[in-house]
């Protein structure tokens, strides 16, 4: 019988890649749709294969009834739908109340779901280091950051950094405390989300912050900091994050887990260079392990030469 996988953020731009290998593999998807009159947003989902098994359903994170009766016949949720911006007026609002509080409401609604057996969270770096892409204060910069890490965390840091950090520590409390769950959580947390978009949408930070570095524009300090200090930025293929979530999504044996999801670094010079299809003027260096998403998820990555040269 074909499984059904309810994906929160399933029209996004980490998403739509899942959303398109799911429905490749058989599966019958639900995406969630905040407005779904904006039809633009969604039209992009309709040309995958198999988008016959596709269904958009209303759904609103911040009502819990609209949650509860997205996720009703669902084996499996995705959750990817988690605001990223660089700039807002109100983090409390636009950040800590989505994400984090977010997180618990949606927590204590899968606690009691009957038929469920998998939630997979897509998290951030920052549920391991707060800084980045800046090392964590006091690590050497030529530390290998891996899942054996003790989180680093600093509220000087950027407040979505803090936010996902948090949102990942609820998620951990939520297992100690419930140690007898019949189904499995499972998270992954990707570096810097690169490579080109599946949909033609322009509300995609990911996108805007390619579009940064190749053009060289600061819009704020914080990227302006980037430029200053030509820091090496840590970057993983929009497409490899897409296959291990659904590797997360449908092997067993993953509970508890969170996933690194990292390929190599660059200088934000050279991340300019490859966007704008030249070569690299300097070596890179690998600051986040991905070795156990290889051996457990079995995704063998991509070099960030390959997304950054597909962006448009």
């Amino acid at each position: 019988m074909m499984k059904t996988v309810g994906i929160i953020g399933g029209a996004g731009y980490i998403g739509s890649y899942v959303t398109r290998q799911l429905l490749a593999e058989g599966f019958q998807v639900k995406v969630s749709a905040r407005d779904i009159k904006k039809e633009d947003h969604y039209q992009h989902l309709k040309s995958f294969e198999k988008a016959e098994n596709l269904a958009l359903v209303s759904m609103d994170l911040r009502v819990p009834n609209s949650v509860k009766e997205f996720i009703k016949g669902c084996e499996i949720i995705v959750h990817t739908g988690t605001p990223f911006h660089l700039n807002v007026e109100d983090p409390q609002k636009d950040f800590f109340e989505p994400t984090v509080q977010g997180t618990k409401d949606f927590l204590d609604i899968i606690k009691g779901q009957e038929g469920l057996e998998k939630v997979v969270f897509v998290a951030s770096v920052a549920a391991y280091n707060t800084a980045f892409p800046m090392p964590a204060a006091g690590r050497a910069d030529d530390h290998l950051y891996t899942e054996e890490d003790t989180p680093y965390f600093h509220e000087s840091n950027h407040p979505y950094a803090q936010s996902k950090y948090f949102a990942d520590q609820a998620i951990r409390k939520f297992l100690d405390e419930n140690p007898d769950l019949p189904f499995e959580i499972v998270s992954v947390s990707p570096t810097g989300v690169m490579g080109p978009a599946l949909s033609r949408r322009e509300d995609s930070t990911s996108m805007g912050i390619q579009y940064l570095f190749k053009n060289h524009i600061a819009p704020d300090p914080f990227v302006q900091m980037m430029f200053d200090q030509d820091i090496y930025f840590a970057v993983v293929d929009v497409a490899d994050v897409g296959q291990a979530i659904c590797k997360a999504a449908t092997l067993d044996g993953l509970h508890g887990k969170n996933y690194l999801l990292s390929t190599d670094s660059w200088r934000v010079s050279d991340l300019g260079l490859m966007l704008n299809k030249k070569e690299p003027k300097g070596p890179s260096k690998t600051v986040y392990s991905n070795a156990l998403a290889s051996r457990e998820l079995g995704i063998q990555f991509h070099s960030a030469e390959v997304p950054l040269n597909q962006y448009p």
